[in-house]
């Protein structure tokens, strides 16, 4: 089991992609904007160039323990042991790998476990934190739909591009 960092890369695009069309005015970034207090002097104040460097950062890092979540062959080899790289490998994990292998390695599967992390993991996380910020179901609604689709798209790269 080893990892893919092209996917990986392609997933921690995706964050800034979809960001870019979501907060579009055209989309809901006039919602986003009233809902979060985001004036246009506000928008103007921030270092674009390094906001926009550590989101791909941090969304390159997402995108690597987004895999944790969609491929099961890693909770194998956590569980039973080994390192395939080297070719030494414990039996049950070899044995394992010889009758599952890629088994649920689609990007179906992956946009499956990618919606339930959004759904489940960050949205109550957003929710949580929106509420005592004293923002808005809107807010929230909007900024957990968001992360719900980024996860869904990058699960779907990072568990099907085998």
């Amino acid at each position: 089991m080893e990892f893919n960092l092209l996917a990986i890369l392609v997933a921690a695009v995706v964050p800034i992609v979809l960001g870019f069309i979501w907060y579009n005015p055209k989309t809901f970034g006039t919602a986003w904007a009233r809902e979060a207090e985001m004036t246009e002097e506000k928008m103007k104040s921030g270092n674009m160039p390094v906001i926009f460097l550590v989101s791909l950062l941090l969304s390159f890092i997402l995108a690597f323990f987004v895999q944790m979540l969609t491929i099961h062959q890693f909770g194998a080899l956590g569980m039973i042991g080994g390192d395939p790289a080297s070719g030494e490998v414990l039996p049950s994990y070899q044995a394992f790998m010889d009758d599952y292998g890629n088994a649920f390695r689609t990007f179906k599967h992956g946009a499956l476990h990618g919606a339930i992390a959004g759904i489940f993991m960050f949205t109550p996380v957003i929710a949580i934190n929106g509420m005592f910020e004293r923002k808005s179901w809107k807010y929230i609604l909007i900024n957990g739909m968001y992360w719900t689709l980024s996860l869904t798209i990058m699960g779907a790269i990072v568990c099907g591009w085998v």
